[in-house]
């Protein structure tokens, strides 16, 4: 009976409430739910960065078999290489200056068709301005013009 008291008075006093840590314990015990998600956790973690050693490891020992021959073969690899970055360069650039050119000839034929493509409001006040530009540079000129004319009669009465 001894023995019971003991036990029950250990259980009673490692239960006890009155203690704020083992009440902060209670509190903020995590629930089976949470046990799962931080094992879940835990177990992942521990799989990438096994995964992520393997990986850096591979790429470490392929890099020390593969640099020797790819630096006996470079004679051979850069003038090819150089090659196929010129040809590829050539034929984006010529694929991009062609999608430029029918985007171009796209947006003519809508402008002249009178659908409005984007930036004709543009196009049509500049060529307003323009005209009107000109039409003032005519109008000066004939005004002008007439009275330069005179001025070279005056200066010259016989001519």
């Amino acid at each position: 009976m001894t023995d019971r008291n003991i036990v029950s008075d250990h259980s009673h006093r490692f239960s006890d409430d009155r203690s704020p840590f083992i009440r902060y314990l209670r509190r903020h015990s995590p629930n089976s739910t949470q046990l799962m998600g931080i094992m879940t956790l835990v177990i992942s973690g521990a799989i990438l960065l096994l995964l992520t050693g393997v990986t850096v490891t591979v790429a470490v020992v392929g890099f020390i078999f593969i640099a020797p021959i790819v630096i006996l073969t470079s004679p051979i690899w850069v003038p090819i290489g150089t090659l196929v970055f010129v040809l590829v360069a050539g034929f984006v650039s010529v694929c991009v200056s062609g999608l430029a050119a029918v985007a171009a000839v796209l947006w003519l034929y809508k402008y002249f068709k009178g659908l409005h493509p984007v930036g004709s409001d543009r196009v049509d006040y500049a060529r307003s301005r323009i005209a009107d530009t000109a039409s003032h540079v005519k109008d000066y000129a004939w005004e002008y013009g007439g009275y330069f004319q005179s001025k070279v009669k005056d200066a010259a009465p016989g001519a």
